[in-house]
């Protein structure tokens, strides 16, 4: 799977996940991908964040805390303002509790993916990625706790990572 940076012909600037680079060229082709912002089909390729190379069974690395979709920024030149509440026109609220549930799903899915491939560090996440962009530790995939500071300083010096929201679990 790879996470690719999109963008729709209105400047909307979003993610999705593919398979592969020929997957998401016969998926935009054929117009099944459309702007989460707008709903425009024509997206192309956005410049990447670059991410941390995993196991070769994992997807990607991933730093993350726990946070609620609700605690991350929209970026692109038409981010919504979030001092006023978003509606939604045109969809039941059957539908949007459908949807909602949906994603949870595939959030929780893939939150479980990275857990079982990728070895945790927790706060030794910058570190350790340090050490593995240096060759001073085995290749691998790992997760854990950066602060914005510190991704900060991992990009400009070149370590490839990306950042995932993790929802908070619910106690069973």
């Amino acid at each position: 799977m790879i996470l690719f940076d999109l963008k729709c012909t209105s400047g909307h600037v979003f993610e999705a996940w593919f398979r592969d680079s020929v997957n998401f060229d016969v998926q935009a082709e054929a117009g099944e991908i459309t702007c989460p912002y707008c709903g425009d089909d024509e997206i192309s390729k956005a410049p990447m964040a670059p991410s941390l190379a995993g196991t070769g069974t994992s997807t990607h690395d991933a730093t993350g805390r726990e946070a609620s979709a609700d605690d991350l920024p929209l970026t692109g030149p038409c981010a919504p303002d979030h001092s006023q509440p978003e509606s939604v026109v045109g969809l039941s609220e059957e539908k949007v509790s459908a949807l909602v549930k949906e994603v949870a799903g595939k959030l929780g899915e893939f939150r479980s993916h990275i857990e079982t491939e990728c070895d945790y560090v927790g706060e030794e996440f910058t570190e350790e990625a340090r050490k593995i962009h240096y060759g001073e530790a085995e290749e691998r995939g790992i997760y854990g706790e950066a602060t914005e500071s510190q991704t900060e300083e991992l990009a400009e010096e070149g370590v490839e990572f990306f950042k995932i929201p993790w929802a908070r679990r619910r106690d069973s």
